[in-house]
This record gives C-alpha cells, sequence and structure tokens, in this order.
C-alpha cells in the first residue's frame, strides 16, 4: 500500500470520491463514482460504515488483514485507520459509504448513545456479514438520509437525518446479535477459553507479576477486539467481561481463603492485589462479608 491518505473533514472524502458535498457533515458515498485506484491506507476523522458490494482486496486494518466480501459492513469511529491491501493491482470501488462527523450528533440523543454501539471499537476481522434482506434495510436507511440532503436543509432535516442514522445503528445491533448466533462456528469455545485462560492465569505467578487481568489482556490472548469481546461473552453469559472476571476471581479467593496456612495478606498478593484493604472491599461488595469474616463463618 502507499502513504497513509488523511480525511478530517466529509469534504475531503467526497472530493476523494468524486462525490457532492451536501452537508458539510454528513454524507453518503457512491463509491463506484470514484475514480479507479490501487490500495491505500486511510486516517479518519469522522465516524465511517462502509458497505461493500465487491471483492476489492484485503481489508487491512492496522497489523492484520481480513479478506473483504461484498455484503459486509465494516465500522469505524475517529481517529481509527483502515485500508485495502490490492496488492498493487488497480481496483474499481463499489458500494457505499456514511460517513458523518461527531458535530452532527452533539446534543442529539444519537449523541448521549453513541458509546454504546461498540461495533465502532470492533476489528476489521470482526465485521458485519448482511443477509440480502438486512443488506436491503441498511440501503433504504441510506437512501433516507440521501433524500434529505438532496432537499436541502430545514427545521426537518437534522432530526430526520440523525434518527435514521439512529434507526441504522440500532439494526446494525439486531444484525449482530443475529450473526453472534449464526456464525458460532466462526468464535465457537470463546467461553471456554475464556475460562481456562482465567484458570490458568490464577493458577500462575502472572496475578503477582502483572496484576488482576484485564478484559484487553483477555480479549488479545483470544484474538478478538475488546468491544466484539465483551458483546460475545455478554451475549453468552448476561455479565459484561469484566463481571466475569470478578466472579472467577471471587471464586478463586474463597478456596484461597479456605487454606487457613495463608494470611488474608498473603490471598490478596496471591490474587494480583497491591493492597490487601483493596482485595477486602471488592470481596464484601460481591460476598456481603470480608475474607475474614467468610474465613470465620466456614
Amino acid at each position: 500500500m502507499d502513504s497513509m491518505r488523511r480525511f478530517n473533514t466529509i469534504s475531503e472524502y467526497n472530493a476523494f470520491n468524486k462525490n457532492e458535498t451536501k452537508h458539510p457533515l454528513i454524507s453518503v458515498v457512491d463509491l463506484s463514482k470514484a475514480d479507479p485506484r490501487q490500495g491505500s491506507r486511510m486516517y479518519f476523522g469522522f465516524y465511517i460504515a462502509f458497505l461493500k458490494d465487491v471483492k476489492c482486496g484485503d481489508l487491512a486494518y492496522g497489523r492484520d488483514t481480513y479478506d473483504y466480501q461484498e455484503g459486509t459492513l465494516v465500522f469505524m469511529a475517529p481517529g481509527q485507520v483502515a485500508g485495502v491491501n490490492s496488492n498493487g493491482e488497480t481496483y474499481q470501488p463499489k458500494g457505499y459509504a456514511l460517513a458523518f462527523h461527531p458535530d452532527l450528533v452533539h446534543g442529539t440523543s444519537l449523541g448521549r448513545r453513541i458509546q454504546e454501539y461498540t461495533f465502532f471499537g470492533y476489528q476489521s476481522n470482526e465485521a458485519l456479514h448482511l443477509s440480502g434482506r438486512e443488506r436491503s434495510i441498511v440501503l433504504d436507511c441510506f437512501s433516507k438520509i440521501d433524500y434529505e440532503l438532496e432537499r436541502g436543509v430545514d427545521k426537518h432535516s437534522k432530526r430526520l437525518i440523525v434518527s435514521n442514522i439512529e434507526l441504522f445503528l440500532d439494526y446494525s445491533v439486531r444484525f449482530y446479535e443475529r450473526q453472534f448466533i449464526t456464525r458460532d462456528h466462526v468464535y465457537q469455545g470463546v467461553l471456554e477459553k475464556f475460562e481456562k485462560l482465567l484458570n490458568d492465569y490464577f493458577a500462575s505467578d502472572k496475578p503477582q507479576d502483572v496484576g488482576l487481568p484485564s478484559v484487553a489482556y483477555c480479549a488479545e490472548q483470544l484474538h478478538l477486539s475488546p468491544n466484539y469481546f465483551g458483546d460475545l461473552v455478554k451475549k453468552d453469559t448476561g455479565k459484561t467481561a469484566q463481571e466475569y472476571i470478578q466472579t472467577k476471581l471471587i471464586d478463586v479467593a474463597k478456596e484461597k481463603i479456605f487454606d487457613g496456612s495463608k494470611t488474608i495478606n498473603q490471598v490478596a498478593y496471591e490474587l494480583g492485589f497491591k493492597y490487601p484493604q483493596h482485595f477486602a472491599r471488592v470481596f464484601k461488595k460481591r460476598v456481603g462479608h470480608t475474607p475474614q469474616e467468610y474465613r470465620s463463618l466456614n
């Protein structure tokens, strides 16, 4: 890939793809209007969702590449870098991109909820694979947004545009939940691997050397993004990944507390707590008793 292209504004991205700028903060970009090009890395200063219609090379994201098939949606938040590795070949982009600047949604219900759409933090190999019907729904949302942009701005424009972005994102949440089920074979055994990872972690010296395991650490070990990993765990267990880790921590703590040869302070250090008082607070919050009280009860 050649040097990185930077797009800080919607108009810059429109110009690159030979699309008219109808609104400075949002665009439904028809990628087929762009000139044929070779792959490149791109930085985006705004939210963007790509709906690809053809195979056009491998999508590069960080150090990883993803076989970018037709009918996939990829989401990126401001500040992220991605690109297409076309292996030096020229290709004609096709499909659509919905690009909108954070300033568009400030002060709206979407602005207050935007962090809930965790797929903006997924890796490219966690793209959303759409069915034909789902693709039609996505394109319908894009069409309604573009209709409002064609009309010109009036007192209803912003509310209708933002509402349709929110509708598109809410549908994407539903489609991802469907994908967690229908593509279960891709991530089969994630929960079992997560459980084994935690068991091995607490059975090793890592808690004393590294500290308590984080969601990001577990996700990295399982080759998933923290957001996608967290959503998978929540879907399967009803708990957040952090809650799951804390549950495992308390289970291990209870076993260690039964060992009367160890002081409570030793148990705390073995679990990865720098300060025994922190361990005591966490334990009491989850169990209802301090570690010492729990030992006395049993």
